[in-house]
Parts: C-alpha cells; sequence; structure tokens
C-alpha cells in the first residue's frame, strides 16, 4: 500500500507536528501527544477533554477549539491514550470550574479515562466523565463491552462545549453531554477495508462486489454483508436501524460522515437518500453536516448519525464554534 507517510512509527508524531504548523491557535505537545487550545485555561469556564487512537481524524485534535474541546489527547493508530496524557491535559485546562472527560466507548479507553480521572482528582480537579456509545449496529464488539461510540461523539463534544463556553457549571455540562449521547445514534457502512501504517496491507478481507452493514470505525465487524447496494439501498438499511432504535418523536440533526476515503460527491448524493429515508418515516431534519469527522484512516464508506434535539441542543447547536475542523458564527 502506498501512504505519505515516513516510517509507521512516527505517523503519530510526525502529524502532530502539521498540526502545530498548521494551526498556531492550538498548542500541541508532540513528546506528550496533548493537543490544548492556546488560551486554555479559560477563567470560570469548565474544561472537556476528549481523545482516543488516531486514525478517526480530525476526531479529536480536530476539534480542539472554542466552542468545543480544550483538549484532545491522541494513541497511537486504534490504540487509547495513556492516563499520563489525559490527566496533563485535564492539568493544562482546569480553570478551578471541573474537568468533563469524553470517552468513546471502547474497553482501553474506558479504562485509562477512568485512570486519569482518578489521578486529576488526587491532585484538585474535579472530574465528570461521560461515555459516548450511539452505535445502534452490534452490541459487545471485539474493542468493547457494549455499544461502540462513533459519530455521535461529535454532537457529544459539540453540544456539552457550547454549553461550557456558555459558562456552564460541570454538573449540567455532564448533564447536557449525557443527554446528548442518549438521543444520539449512528451506523455505519464499508465499502472497503481501512489500512493501518504498521501492517500496510487492509485490516480484513472484504471481496470485491460486497459491502459489510454496521462497521465500526476501527474494521470492526458490523452486522452482516451483502452484495454492493445502491445509495438508496444503503440509506433505507441505514435510516431504518436508527428509527427503529431511537424512535424519535421531534426533529433531529443529522451528520452523514465519511469513513475517510469516500468522495464529497459521492457523500452529498448518500445525504440526499438520508434526507429522503428520514422524510419517509416523517423524521424532520433541522440542521445537516456533511463530510469526513469520525473517520477509519483509508476506510470507503460512511456512517450515519442522527441526534434527537430541542430547541436548547438546537441553540448549542447553533453556537460560535472554532477549531480546525468545525467552524461557524466566529
Amino acid at each position: 500500500m502506498k501512504m505519505l507517510i515516513n516510517v509507521p512509527e512516527t505517523v503519530v508524531p510526525d502529524a502532530l507536528r502539521g498540526i502545530a504548523a498548521a494551526h498556531p491557535e492550538l498548542n500541541v505537545d508532540v513528546a506528550t501527544r496533548v493537543v490544548v487550545r492556546r488560551e486554555a485555561p479559560v477563567e470560570g469556564k469548565v474544561g472537556l477533554v476528549s481523545g482516543g487512537g488516531s486514525g478517526h481524524e480530525p476526531l479529536h485534535a480536530g476539534f480542539v477549539g472554542r466552542g468545543m474541546l480544550d483538549a484532545a489527547c491522541p494513541g497511537e493508530v486504534f490504540t487509547s491514550p495513556v492516563p499520563d496524557q489525559m490527566t496533563r491535559a485535564a492539568a493544562a485546562v482546569d480553570s478551578g470550574a471541573g474537568v468533563l472527560f469524553i470517552i468513546k466507548n471502547y474497553t482501553g479507553d474506558v479504562l485509562n479515562f477512568e485512570m486519569a480521572a482518578e489521578l486529576a482528582e488526587d491532585e484538585g480537579v474535579q472530574v465528570a466523565t461521560v461515555v459516548v456509545n450511539d452505535d445502534v449496529a452490534v452490541t459487545d464488539s471485539l474493542y468493547t463491552a457494549g455499544r461502540r461510540g462513533t459519530g455521535g461523539t461529535l454532537f457529544v463534544e459539540k453540544l456539552a462545549g457550547a454549553a461550557a463556553e456558555e459558562g456552564a457549571p460541570l454538573d449540567r455540562v455532564a448533564m447536557i453531554a449525557r443527554q446528548v449521547n442518549e438521543r444520539c445514534r449512528s451506523f455505519g457502512v464499508a465499502l472497503s477495508a481501512c489500512t493501518t501504517p504498521a501492517k500496510g496491507s487492509p485490516t480484513f478481507d472484504l471481496p470485491p462486489g460486497e459491502l459489510e452493514l454496521g462497521i465500526g470505525i476501527h474494521g470492526e465487524p458490523g452486522r452482516e454483508r451483502r452484495a454492493m447496494m445502491t445509495s438508496h439501498e444503503i440509506a433505507d438499511v441505514a435510516v431504518e436501524a436508527l428509527v427503529e432504535d431511537l424512535r424519535p418523536d421531534g426533529p433531529v440533526l443529522a451528520l452523514v460522515n465519511g469513513m475517510g476515503a469516500t468522495p464529497l460527491l459521492e457523500l452529498y448524493g448518500f445525504n440526499a437518500e438520508v434526507h429522503r429515508a428520514l422524510g419517509e418515516r416523517g423524521v424532520p431534519v433541522v440542521r445537516t453536516l456533511v463530510g469526513n469527522y469520525v473517520t477509519s484512516l483509508d476506510m470507503a464508506g460512511c456512517s450515519v448519525t442522527i441526534c434527537e434535539a430541542d430547541e436548547d441542543l438546537l441553540r448549542l447547536w447553533d453556537a460560535p464554534v472554532r477549531t480546525p475542523a468545525l467552524r461557524w458564527g466566529c
């Protein structure tokens, strides 16, 4: 496989150096692998910290900035960051108002963030945690106990981040994060396998002419394999799974997310089908985001996330955000 890398062992620090060069509004510590918004800690503001294995960019470092995360901790590719990274991040963003850890539901992430929360509290930092588990496709996968955390992480980080930016206290920011997670559902589809730099070849076998429904962001198995389907058919399967599980009785935010190797031409076409499928099921969409936000290296495919939104959550969604990967209203 051809990749724009030097050697597999330096992929993550090389990328962090590139982030630092492109985004002077961030403090990027390549040695400790912590990315922090430059003005942190912001006086009186709850700090938001997230992180996980690299390979899902722009998640999480691309969401550090005003109105979203205060810090991110990138691990090795598809590997959890370590507790020391998280405690350093918590110390860097704590203004005295406390810190919220946003954790995707993968076993390594959960264990390491929980350990980091204990260490941070020993150092006098008040910490709350929320675990994101929005994926409806499977339960108890290769990497998780329970449902996986996927595209809903973006909604949790954006909406809780907006509340923190407004000056909400830690208990309210944490409550909003948990509420958003409860209202989010995601479903992913793989058209090809991803390739990690260390392996240099596809991580699983997906024959030509087949797709996998319900895939995870690390290439974990989904619900089933089928012969290749049209965009119309894929949207019906994904949306039906989401609506059946969430049963929304109001408007939703929608994320049509590329897995890394799907061009926007295809994603926008697929978005049209997602809107059609939701409309046919009586689910109005009030805001839509289309693009590569929670990826799986070079996987071709997509995921769909919906989040049931009341007026307060819609206001928080529309609130200003300025990060490398998400920005409006600034």
